[in-house]
């Protein structure tokens, strides 16, 4: 992950990954090759072992035995939802309860049709191939995807202008696993070719709490029931999140404690990290804050409240407000952004008669915005 840097080396709070994610401890993308490889460490291996999204894991079971059991390939599988919600290791998991290869790539690697056609070219007959970020896949790679997916085949364009010629080029059966942060921006016509379509959705604190226990038997750290409640709890419903923190916390234990993670060590640890008991790291308070006490809870513009913050507009909308919102802490509105009762509350704010009062309904359409 490239992002630009700040006199001394050190990245801005706001740098952005190509998703739209910042370099940020409660990021659910993964911040480079360090971590993608602790990652790969951590990953359960079998689908028994997968925890959480209990009906996907459900699902998916049908659709990989049932496949298994006629002797045939399953049907390709598109999965989505936020990052760092386990689409990558249920990948990885669907191939090996098929005992077949992965390949993988990603939507942004492929910019020609060419491209694609080397890849699939070059599969083995029930080979799994994962597409990450499909909906970034440049459009000839995508329409050339629409005959593979159905028919096993591609064409080969050889020449250009009128002497072009197409080239028919049967490729061996083959399942696609699509993966996705965006399903809306997913054309129609490549959701349809998908026999299982699977949303994944954000963890809940238990299962998070089995997720950093077994992660921690893996790392070789011992952590007690209530330190793994505390950083599941600010973990934002993602495993990635939680495994990261858990690092954190493994690294104070070990430094400034006697390397067993008990819930005081955890905290004083998320605390260092700034990272407090909902999962809001510095950004996230700041924003809430300048909304709060600048402008009396809003409604304030983006341009104006990111300017206020010394971000970018991109950073606020696409790094803080979703998750924001997701807690109820703030509402978009026509008329721009509003602090919620509960994030007066949630930092020991007192709220003022002229700030925004519970119970009232908020339009969430931003469309209609008044400009600044």
């Amino acid at each position: 992950m490239t992002s630009g840097s700040e006199p001394g080396g050190r990245p801005p709070h706001g740098a952005m990954s190509p998703d739209g994610e910042a370099e940020r401890l409660v990021s659910g993308a993964a911040d480079g090759v360090e971590e993608q490889m602790i990652e790969a460490a951590l990953r359960p291996k079998k689908l028994d072992d997968f925890v959480g999204q209990e009906r996907v894991r459900e699902q998916l079971s049908l659709v990989l035995h049932s496949a298994l059991r006629r002797g045939r390939t399953p049907d390709h599988v598109l999965l989505s939802g936020g990052p760092g919600l386990g689409k990558t290791t249920l990948a990885m998991i669907i191939a090996a309860e098929l005992g077949q290869p992965l390949r993988i790539s990603s939507g942004p690697a492929i910019e020609r049709a060419g491209d694609l056609a080397a890849v699939l070219s070059t599969l083995a007959e029930g080979e799994v191939l994962f597409l990450d970020e499909i909906h970034r896949l440049a459009r000839p790679a995508e329409e050339m995807l629409y005959m593979a997916m159905e028919d096993f085949r591609v064409d080969v364009v050889v020449g250009k202008g009128p002497g072009a010629t197409a080239i028919p080029l049967d490729i061996a059966p083959f399942t696609l696993v699509g993966a996705t942060t965006r399903a809306g921006m997913l054309p129609g016509p490549l959701r349809d070719r998908f026999g299982f379509v699977a949303h994944m959705d954000f963890y809940e604190p238990a299962e998070l709490e089995i997720i950093v226990h077994r992660s921690a038997r893996l790392l070789d750290v011992e952590i007690d029931d209530a330190a793994a409640a505390e950083v599941a709890g600010r973990s934002r419903g993602t495993p990635r999140i939680a495994n990261r923190l858990l690092r954190r916390v493994r690294d104070y234990a070990e430094v400034r404690a006697d390397g067993t993670i008990t819930q005081e060590s955890a905290r004083a640890a998320l605390a260092l990290y700034e990272v407090d008991e909902r999962g809001l790291d510095r950004l996230d308070r700041s924003v809430l804050e300048s909304l709060m006490r600048k402008f009396g809870g809003g409604p304030v513009g983006l341009s104006t409240l990111a300017v206020s913050v010394g971000e970018e507009p991109e950073t606020v909308e696409v790094v803080a407000e979703p998750f924001l919102v997701r807690q109820g802490l703030l509402a978009r509105t026509p008329r721009g952004r509003i602090a919620t009762p509960a994030a007066w509350a949630h930092l020991g704010l007192a709220q003022p008669p002229t700030a925004p009062m519970a119970g009232t309904l908020f339009a969430l359409d931003e469309a209609t915005e008044q400009p600044e």
